[in-house]
């Protein structure tokens, strides 16, 4: 299929089977691979709905108008490619945390870096991040700040994410398992559901640690992807039937695992979703459907997940490690 530039690929993302991690059970895993993306990742979706309008409608303008926002990763990525491609200025308030790839990726697309170096009162970075970047929205004329946790455009864009997957399966979807932290693609994917009626049972994973479904807030968390420091606008929790939070350590030897038997090297939050189902084994009905969204590419987590040396330094795998070796799978 031919496309006009690179933004229109956007979404074009494919669903696989994963054969070798069902053998010897009585249902079926999928896996709807957004690292197929152009910025390599899911967010690249969130960035083009709350771009595209504005852009479209003249709002943004090329060599006037500036974007501003907070982001460490992958929404960053998916920002900048796109302020590159139609020439709009992107400042990216990033933090201390932030690691050198994803800010040499930044830099590529010619996006502007803002780095806050010193975290609030309660050790978390995100909080101080967002005022910086109101901040600057203040101060830079003509400046739009796309706030992913608040913007309903994220959620929407992940309407057509689960009409892909539904799409893909016939519209025999049993499970899906998605990670949340800004909740644009759970809250996207079950607007869908809830729209088209459809049976479908959303488990959404979280990290321990993480403040969007409470459990342990003040646990650290190294591994960025899913989880949050503050519960983000977007939050609702009705929208989930189930939630999970999972590990770091789980993550890691969940990723290990998923790159070692179906050979996809896949982010943190890729992981994530894989360990909370992996916990559901022996609860999940046979003949059920299960889908897991991997979020990203693990290229940008060699440093960590897939690092033994930070691993050691970080991480006790021998909790997680256990509960993988008495799975079925």
């Amino acid at each position: 299929m031919k496309h006009k530039g690179i933004l229109s690929t956007i979404g074009e993302t494919p669903l696989v089977e994963l054969v070798k991690l069902s053998s010897g059970l009585d249902f079926s895993i999928y896996a709807k691979l957004e690292m197929a993306n152009p910025g390599g990742s899911i967010k690249d979706r969130s960035a083009l709905s709350m771009l595209a309008d504005k852009i479209a409608s003249g709002e943004l303008i090329s060599g006037r108008s500036t974007v501003v926002e907070s982001s460490s990763g992958n929404l960053a990525v998916g920002l900048a490619q796109i302020c590159g491609y139609h020439g709009i200025r992107f400042v990216c308030v990033v933090d201390a945390k932030t690691n050198s790839h994803n800010i040499g990726m930044l830099h590529a697309y010619g996006a502007e870096v803002e780095m806050v170096n010193r975290p609030d009162a309660d050790g978390e970075y995100l909080p101080a991040r967002i005022r910086r970047v109101r901040e600057l929205v203040g101060t830079l004329p003509g400046a739009y700040w796309p706030n992913q946790y608040a913007n309903q455009l994220n959620p929407r864009a992940h309407e057509q994410t689960m009409h892909e997957i539904v799409s893909a399966m016939g519209g025999q979807v049993d499970y899906l398992f998605s990670a949340v932290s800004s909740f644009g693609t759970l809250r996207g994917c079950a607007q869908y559901v809830a729209a088209q009626s459809l049976s479908t049972r959303l488990v959404a994973v979280d990290a321990v640690g993480s403040h969007i479904f409470g459990g342990q807030p003040h646990v650290k968390r190294l591994l960025p992807g899913h989880g949050a420091a503050i519960r983000p606008a977007l939050f609702d929790p009705n929208v989930a039937h189930e939630v999970m939070h999972v590990t770091d350590a789980e993550c890691v030897t969940a990723c290990r695992r998923l790159v070692a038997t179906e050979a996809i090297l896949a982010g943190a939050s890729s992981g994530a979703v894989m360990a909370a189902l992996l916990r559901k084994v022996r609860e999940i009905p046979a003949g059920s459907n299960c889908v897991l969204i991997l979020a990203d590419r693990g290229d940008r987590y060699l440093q960590t997940v897939y690092s033994d040396d930070w691993v050691d330094r970080n991480l006790n795998l021998s909790q997680a490690e256990e509960l993988h070796d008495a799975l079925p799978c």
